[in-house]
């Protein structure tokens, strides 16, 4: 038997049904027998006719007689019925509607199984399109669990289950690619067995113990990918490499917190401690730091970029446009600068700070023994690299980077051309994106393999880290500053659409400014969402007296930086946009985000969208539209007034909606989980641990190399989304 043998040799089926398949490519056995049942139809309850209640599905013994067609008033309308009785002589009445072709293939006065929901009419049973199998026959529709598949065209769970039951002595030849001692640690059924229990489960609890073990090699496959991607990123820096460990400076970051005006949060100074703690290892870091808007990534990034320079080592800033270039350029020099005056001469500031203040807070520090280190005397020479950047000042930056002169350099994908070179390139930390893409991984091997800190507004839970960026170490940022006013959260219906206005018109006119968001570019007869040039040329006739302008994903890059800097600069009053706008730049001034349709998104997208205002000193305010009478509507969007915490509002948007929607993440490369879940937790971390045994084991796998073939075979994508600077 050949797991890869095509199923038109193997199936008895009409050509229709044949290219139904390949649409849904189902092409092989193995294809087949991994299409997996999407629920399962509980007909395990057989009783005698008498016992039978209304409203119940069960299944029935006993023979059909009587079949016929019944004429009805609708035209091109079929009604079939039949009468059934049992051994006890209790009847019932059967009917089928539209299925003329059981007048030849249900068996009449034959012992048969009938299964389907009871009612009761003057005290009449009656089953409606009850299904029909022989009492002699294997029992594959009519008892026990019942799959139910994902159906297409002509192919229905009933068709699929007759073709795959005769398929499954094929799944023996399935390649048990687990370990043995992960199965035996983790008590896990055979591959083989748990292929066949899948499809015909002999009991709930086989094939609950089925679906765990395919759904175990789902996530291990998964969770091994990104691990050994991570061994191989941290073996890329060769001895030739001109980056060396960064030690960490306990006293430095001491007397960088010292010269803040404010105290950082626990949770910024857990993540420094993580970073710094990397940034000392002999392999190159690749790590996740996720904070909510506003939680002070900015910071924590600052200082992992002071410890590099301050060594020797230049440091890169990466972000998708060139308006956060400028934005990030502006804020970190004047960071950097007015902590280098304060160090250099504000001593009597720092006398002045309370012990208490000056402590790190954390004992992690005060653990670390402190050693002199080489630091950086001259002042940090920061420069922006962009492509809209004149040739000459390009070029000059060029060479700046290339001999050494450029200490920090802040731009877009720009940043990662051929023509770009470092002189000691030792950290590089991407803005603003999920992944660090395949390709500008490479160039950077080139660059010597420096340590990459990713950074993402999107607050995701830990786990489903664990698989969406599983090649990175994770640092969380789940506190806020002190001192921020909450955004006011209210869900708008639609009779109240002008109320709104008259605020929107009110805040406009003492200086503050509004984002509209809008599901759709283009209006649509199928959706009846707004869309964003329509809502554009609306509001630009209601709001007369203020400038109004339109973003979205179809204008040029150029016309969207240039959209976003009048915005940020206030010579726009309104701006209507699509989900574009969801990384954005920071515009203190806007206070006020309306967002259309807003039943159309998920929790994690509106949170993001919402934290687009709250920027600056005035309060700011969030109204979310939806015409939408739905309650899970209404549940989703109360939990947006009810909670600020965007981490909250990811774990219930991953109970309510899934991973695959909340996050993105089928866009983003992890391909479609047959039967695993994203949102077991446990199951996950268990996982990931196992993985990583593995690869500590084996970091080639040349040690297991079945499994090796198949994670080789299985081609997952680098699920990263590539710095493309859109």
């Amino acid at each position: 038997m050949d797991l890869h043998i095509s199923l038109s040799e193997v199936l008895r089926t009409k050509k229709d049904y044949l290219k139904a398949l390949d649409e849904m490519n189902l092409r092989t056995v193995e294809d087949l027998l991994l299409y997996f049942p999407r629920a399962y139809e509980d007909l395990s309850v057989t009783k005698p006719l008498h016992e039978v209640e209304t409203g119940e599905t069960v299944t029935l013994k006993g023979y059909l007689k009587g079949l016929a067609q019944v004429p009805t008033k609708r035209s091109g309308f079929r009604l079939l019925k039949a009468h059934f009785y049992d051994d006890a002589g209790n009847t019932a009445e059967v009917v089928w509607f539209n299925q003329p072709h059981l007048l030849r293939t249900l068996p009449m006065e034959t012992a048969v199984r009938v299964a389907g929901k009871v009612e009761r009419s003057y005290g009449k049973i009656t089953l409606h399109n009850p299904t029909v199998e022989m009492a002699n026959e294997a029992s594959l529709h009519t008892a026990g669990l019942v799959p139910v598949y994902p159906e297409h065209d002509c192919i229905t769970s009933k068709w699929l289950r007759g073709k795959i039951h005769p398929l499954l002595p094929f799944a023996s030849e399935f390649p048990e690619i687990l370990p043995d001692d992960i199965l035996l640690e983790e008590k896990l059924m055979g591959k083989a067995i748990a292929v066949a229990e899948v499809h015909f489960p002999t009991s709930a609890k086989t094939l609950q113990r089925a679906r765990d073990r395919l759904g175990y090699e789902e996530l291990f496959l998964l969770q091994l990918n990104a691990i050994k991607s991570r061994a191989e990123w941290r073996q890329s820096r060769g001895k030739e490499s001109p980056v060396g460990e960064i030690k960490m400076d306990v006293e430095f970051v001491k007397q960088f917190f010292s010269t803040l005006p404010f105290q950082p949060t626990g949770a910024q100074k857990v993540a420094i401690f993580e970073i710094l703690k990397d940034l000392e290892k002999p392999y190159p870091m690749m790590r996740l730091l996720e904070g909510d808007v506003g939680s002070g990534k900015t910071l924590v990034a600052t200082l992992a970029i002071l410890s590099a320079i301050r060594q020797g080592n230049q440091a890169a800033l990466m972000v998708p446009t060139e308006v956060l270039a400028q934005q990030h350029f502006v804020s970190l020099r004047k960071l950097i600068q007015d902590f280098e005056q304060r160090q250099a001469g504000d001593l009597a500031f720092r006398s002045e700070m309370s012990e208490e203040s000056r402590e790190l807070g954390t004992t992690s520090f005060e653990r670390e023994k402190i050693s002199p280190l080489p630091v950086k005397a001259t002042p940090i020479n920061i420069q922006i690299l962009t492509g809209s950047l004149p040739a000459a000042q390009r070029k000059a930056v060029h060479e700046g980077l290339k001999n050494g002169e450029i200490d920090l350099v802040i731009g877009t994908h720009a940043l990662v051309q051929e023509a770009v070179a470092f002189h000691k390139l030792g950290l590089v930390v991407v803005d603003e994106q999920h992944r660090f893409g395949v390709k500008q991984r490479e160039v950077l091997i080139r660059q010597g393999s420096p340590h990459v800190l990713t950074m993402t507004a999107t607050p995701i839970p830990r786990t489903l880290a664990m698989v969406a960026y599983g090649d990175q170490d994770l640092s969380v940022l789940n506190e806020m500053p002190p001192g921020r006013q909450p955004i006011i959260t209210k869900v708008v219906p639609p009779n109240h659409r002008s109320t709104v206005y008259r605020f929107l018109e009110g805040k406009m006119q003492a200086g503050e400014q509004v984002y509209v968001i809008c599901p759709l570019i283009d209006e649509s007869d199928e959706l009846e969402f707004k869309s964003v040039k329509a809502e554009f040329e609306r509001l630009k006739t209601i709001f007369q007296k203020f400038s109004v302008a339109m973003l979205h994903g179809r204008m040029k890059s150029e016309e969207k930086e240039a959209i976003m800097a009048e915005f940020k600069a206030g010579s726009t009053h309104l701006l209507v946009s699509t989900s574009v706008i969801e990384v954005g730049i920071d515009v203190p001034n806007a206070s006020i985000m309306l967002i259309e349709g807003a039943d159309r998104f998920g929790l994690s997208q509106l949170h993001q969208f919402r934290g687009r205002v709250g920027r600056g000193k005035a309060q700011s305010y969030c109204f979310l539209f939806t015409d939408s009478t739905s309650p899970a509507t209404f549940t989703r969007l109360k939990a947006m007034v009810d909670h600020t915490d965007g981490f909250k509002l990811a774990e219930i948007d991953l109970q309510l909606r899934g991973p695959g929607e909340v996050y993105g993440l089928r866009q983003s490369g992890i391909p479609d989980l047959k039967i695993a879940s994203l949102s077991n937790g446990i199951l996950i971390s268990r996982v990931r641990k196992a993985a990583e045994y593995l690869i500590d084991q084996s970091p080639s796998l040349d040690q297991f190399p079945q499994l090796k073939i198949v994670l080789n075979n299985l081609g997952i994508k680098d699920n990263s989304r590539c710095f493309s600077g859109q």
